[in-house]
């Protein structure tokens, strides 16, 4: 048997944000079976210097930094008549270093982390390809378009078009498609008529993301409400925006102490703005969100759109708290009423509020949560249709997650 090529639109180390957590996990998954050789891209300085971490899952590794501004992109889009998506992540020395792999070695799969790396297939692959789209971004884009203004709107929805042409494309060289949900692998399945399309689900590391691991505590009082995610993603701007002006205020009216922290790096202007709403704390980055998932009296997911699996969502159930979601974040979850959802503002509002007027409540709540993604969500078992998909053996299921 051969080894597998991984192709990464972002270093999967350290597992510190969404895309990044799913690319570590499939990665080791992986490297469990058959060596693995990965080339990605680095976006972020910080990613340089850890990437050491990779070493024990992979054989050779080519990280290349991609500096290309969005402005450049765009532009280069327009005259190339291609989607912003792949010229933003259209890269020489990626190139050669893909075809370097596949002259040097036996590759019998590459697996493909996001749509915007299908560009570096060979045009007729002698190996099997897993397109691990995740997400379906052409349906993203459309969303984006269609809550925007000209002239916004219309190059988002030309980015829907043109990248819907390109997933269809990838779709039909692909051995298997994967999405995060099966809401999300259904979606493309009706968009696109493509076959072999498979729903591959995220699952939470319970030994990490556990209440009675150890890590530093964030001291507080009085009844606190968190968001974790990353700040300059357009989906958690808008979504926390709506809450701290929407929707906090209603919940400030029965609790006049509750805060509101939003957690995560890179937060935009518009996000530290939100700081001079009263009760709301913009934190930035910060090391270990288990620290302040575990101050959480609750944790608060309220994107207006959201796609395939939150892991924020996996994250604080893990940690045993009352989560409160849009029915965006909650979709692509099994959570059998393991979590409280809302669509409107009044609906979210008073659902945190019942919760923070019956903390034993809340502390079932909680309890619940966490027991669904021990019972649900292990990476083992998320990941297992991988095996089949690559001609591997079966292995059964360990009982716990692994870190």
């Amino acid at each position: 048997m051969g080894d597998i090529l991984f192709l990464a639109h972002r270093v999967p180390y350290p597992p510190d944000r969404g895309d990044k957590i799913r690319g570590y996990h499939v990665l080791s998954h992986l490297a469990a079976r058959k060596r693995v050789h990965l080339i990605a891209f680095a976006d972020d300085p910080a990613d340089l210097k850890s990437k050491g971490g990779l070493a024990r899952l992979t054989g050779n590794r080519s990280i290349i930094w991609r500096a290309k501004s969005q402005p450049r992109a765009a532009f280069e889009s327009l005259l190339r008549r291609r989607p912003v998506s792949l010229t933003a992540f259209d890269h020489r020395a990626l190139r050669e270093a893909v075809d370097t792999i596949l002259s040097r070695h036996a590759i019998d799969t590459i697996y493909v982390f996001s749509s915007q790396m299908a560009q570096y297939l060979p045009a007729r692959p002698r190996q099997r390809v897993i397109m691990d789209f995740v997400d379906m971004d052409s349906a993203k884009f459309a969303a984006y378009a269609a809550a925007s203004r000209w002239p916004m709107r219309w190059m988002l929805g030309r980015e829907a078009r043109l990248l819907a042409q390109f997933e269809r494309q990838v779709a039909t060289r692909a051995d298997a498609s994967l999405f995060v949900s099966e809401a999300e692998a259904d979606l493309f399945r009706q968009k696109t008529g493509a076959q072999r399309v498979h729903a591959v689900e995220n699952g939470i590391d319970t030994v990490r993301f556990d209440p009675d691991a150890r890590f530093n505590r964030v001291e507080t009082t009085g009844p606190l409400l968190v968001f974790t995610g990353q700040m300059d993603y357009r989906p958690n701007i808008e979504g926390v925006t709506w809450f701290a002006q929407a929707i906090l205020p209603h919940i400030r009216l029965r609790h006049p102490e509750a805060r509101f922290a939003i957690v995560g790096r890179n937060p935009t202007e518009a996000v530290h703005a939100l700081a001079q709403e009263p009760g709301v704390l913009v934190t930035g980055a910060v090391s270990d969100i288990r620290g302040w998932l575990a101050a959480a009296t609750v944790v608060v997911a309220p994107l207006k759109l959201a796609r395939g699996i939150q892991n924020k969502v996996l994250e604080a159930m893990a940690m045993a708290r009352p989560v409160v979601a849009s029915a965006a974040a909650a979709e692509g979850i099994d959570h059998d009423g393991a979590i409280r959802t809302g669509a409107s503002v009044g609906e979210i509002a008073e659902a945190v509020i019942a919760l923070l007027d019956d903390p034993a409540a809340a502390a079932e709540l909680g309890a619940a949560a966490r027991q669904r993604v021990e019972e649900r969500y292990s990476w083992d078992a998320r990941l297992a249709p991988l095996d089949a998909l690559l001609g591997l053996p079966v292995r059964p299921a360990a009982p716990r997650n692994a870190a």
